[in-house]
């Protein structure tokens, strides 16, 4: 049992030895905050504590008697996380921080898979410009290739049961098909403002368009073609995108960032119905769920901003701590590729992510 006396140090016995119990949340972005649990973290002699993550020195925020934030500076790498107080060292944390994948980018949704764990994101652009690369492949080594040309306004994009990249263009209204090679065809238009696209496990794709409208797209008669277009269902219009994701029940979940920072997460059962399955967060984007059913939303937590985890209870907490997030999508290993404005990093948190498709 950890005792006063058990965290005096022999050569300074009236300063009790910092000691750290958990990290919460267990892994951040650069610039990210995290909660450290413990005992005898508050200022001594009016100094504040301050940490280290391996060789880096990172900033303590705030500090109290049994916990302190700390923030993740830039160039920081998973490491143990240590606080410092009054020239004494607490025991060490390991604290997962997210690395760089791919920069210069401009994701606005997920990022996708493929079936042979490359990544890919867009440059999605402002709304109705053209960028020389529309959506880029980053390699398992993390090498990074154009991908993608001329396409206007990338927005949602989704790996098909074909096996070809779905993407939408919210400047067009139009999803389009692109092959292993990158060449683009047209799948479907008069979408509205389409932006995240989801296929369920029919083969059914769905798009939403942000002002109000989610279509549902049935297969054609070849995979090159789309089959008849249905409204599946209407909700109050984004201000940004919509974002789709479905579970194992075949529930399709969508949120859209309004000016609420109280919203909600949406969910649709297979006959169209809504009802609002969490609500309580701030600008809620991308989603994607794991093996167990376990929601996770690129969104604000109680003013913190990351990567939310619901569990099948609705129970909310912060999963990773980051700036900027607008989406995720999860690799082989328990590994996550996690997107921000513009660009996209990688991290481990052990765990499994659903198959999509």
């Amino acid at each position: 049992m950890t005792t006063l006396r058990s965290l005096l140090t022999p050569d300074k016995p009236d300063v009790p030895q910092p000691h750290l119990d958990r990290v919460s949340p267990p892994a951040a972005l650069p610039g990210g905050e995290i909660d450290v649990h413990g005992l005898n973290l508050a200022p001594q002699n009016a100094q504040i504590p301050h940490a280290t993550i391996g060789d880096i020195s990172a900033p303590v925020l705030l500090s109290r008697p049994t916990r302190a934030t700390v923030q993740i500076p830039e160039g920081t790498i998973t490491g143990d996380l240590v606080i410092h107080r009054s020239g004494q060292a607490s025991n060490p944390l390991n604290l997962r921080v997210a690395v760089p994948m791919a920069e210069n980018l401009h994701p606005v949704a997920n990022p996708a898979v493929d079936a042979d764990g490359n990544v890919y994101a867009t440059v999605s652009g402002s709304r109705g410009e053209a960028v020389p690369i529309s959506i880029f492949q980053i390699q398992r080594d993390f090498q990074i290739r154009p991908f993608v040309r001329d396409l206007l306004n990338a927005t949602g994009i989704a790996f098909g049961p074909d096996g070809y990249l779905y993407a939408s263009s919210r400047a067009e209204g139009t999803v389009y098909r692109i092959s292993p090679e990158g060449a683009i065809s047209t799948y479907a238009e008069g979408m509205g403002i389409a932006t995240g696209i989801a296929f369920d496990r029919d083969g059914n794709l769905f798009v939403g368009d942000r002002s109000g409208t989610i279509f549902k797209i049935a297969p054609g008669e070849t995979s090159a073609t789309s089959g008849e277009t249905f409204v599946y269902a209407t909700l109050e219009p984004s201000i940004a995108a919509y974002h789709l994701a479905f579970n194992d029940a075949g529930t399709l979940f969508v949120t859209g960032p309004t000016t609420s920072s109280n919203q909600a997460i949406h969910a649709i059962d297979r006959d169209g119905n809504t009802t609002v399955f969490y609500q309580g967060l701030g600008r809620a984007q991308g989603m994607a769920f794991d093996v167990d059913d376990n929601l996770y939303v690129a969104a604000s937590l109680h003013g913190q901003r990351g990567i939310v985890r619901i569990d099948r209870h609705h129970r909310a907490t912060l999963a990773v701590s980051g700036s900027n997030l607008v989406g995720l999508a999860f690799l082989e290993d328990g590994n996550v590729a996690l997107a921000t404005r513009n660009a996209l990093y990688h991290v481990a948190l052990d765990i499994e992510g659903r198959k999509l498709v």
